[in-house]
């Protein structure tokens, strides 16, 4: 008797309960599936809205995070590294000598310029530059030092730019896929003239960019349409795309070795990344990277 009816209002309150907890497990269940759309919405998207240079205070071993010596240490590029390419093996592994760039080679064409697969994974493990996109920067190497041997282009500074730019493609969420495209495209904010940028009406009709109002940087490399225009070279021929770092990077090669330049020459080094991006703290931060690129893979 006791039990019954102490334990009658205890029923009714867990019956009364029971909607509440439907109700409170329905709104859980809306705000992941809500926080999964908007989670998806983001990776997906192409246009990087709130796009900054990244920082190197952020350190993710899988985008090419490498501690840097002191900016106010560095005073010229670093030295000229070497790429071992396929093909150029003697046996034991190393590039004979007479492999190295010369006026017969230049009539190869830009895709039998690869580096060699032992290479690529030595100096990726050792200096933290994803595999692929590093794959990008030594073919640009391989192929400009072959018919601009003057210019000196070395990967490093190519990597340098890379990471500054887009953390070598991964900065929008995705990755550099095998084929070399980036698995997300990599858009940059309107340049309107606010954020610190220069404003450049449209000159693609929103071609590249996506944007018929506003020029945006786009991919890897962050190129602006017009410059691509201009400079957008395939390494396998065919049409070139901003969003494939075999491409990216070879025009980015072309576009630094312009007007004669010699990059293992502190002024024209400077020159050449000051018309990429005319900042001196941009300067200072791709030769930071470039440094510590090419040391740790020497």
């Amino acid at each position: 008797m006791g039990d019954s009816e102490s334990g009658a209002p205890g029923h009714r309150r867990r019956r009364r309960r029971g909607p509440a907890v439907a109700v409170s497990l329905t709104l859980v269940v809306c705000l992941l599936v809500t926080a999964g759309v908007v989670v998806l919405v983001g990776r997906v998207s192409s246009a990087l809205n709130s796009w900054e240079p990244p920082s190197a205070a952020v350190v993710d071993p899988g985008d090419g995070s490498i501690a840097t010596p002191p900016h106010d240490e560095l005073t010229g590029p670093p030295a000229l590294s070497g790429v071992q390419a396929q093909g150029n093996e003697d046996e034991s592994g190393n590039e004979p000598a007479e492999a190295a760039a010369g006026a017969d080679e230049r009539s190869q064409p830009a895709g039998a310029l690869r580096p060699s697969d032992e290479w690529l994974d030595e100096v990726s493990e050792s200096s933290g530059v994803p595999r692929r996109a590093l794959e990008g920067y030594a073919s640009a190497q391989l192929v400009v030092n072959a018919d601009q041997p003057g210019c000196q282009l070395s990967w490093p500074t190519l990597a340098g730019i890379g990471y500054v730019e887009s953390r070598h493609g991964t900065y929008a969420g995705g990755e550099i896929g095998p084929d070399g495209n980036t698995t997300v495209d990599i858009i940059g904010i309107p340049l309107d003239g606010t954020n610190n940028t220069q404003a450049i009406p449209d000159t693609d009709g929103g071609e590249l960019d996506g944007d018929t109002e506003w020029d945006r940087a786009i991919g890897p490399m962050q190129f602006i349409p017009s410059t691509w225009e201009r400079w957008g070279e395939s390494l396998e021929g065919g049409s070139p795309d901003p969003h494939n770092i075999d491409d990216a990077a070879l025009s980015a090669a072309r576009y630094l070795c312009a007007d004669g330049r010699d990059l293992i020459t502190e002024q024209d080094w400077e020159a050449a990344i000051l018309s990429y991006n005319r900042s001196g703290s941009y300067v200072a931060d791709v030769l930071a990277y470039a440094h510590a690129y090419a040391d740790a893979s020497a």
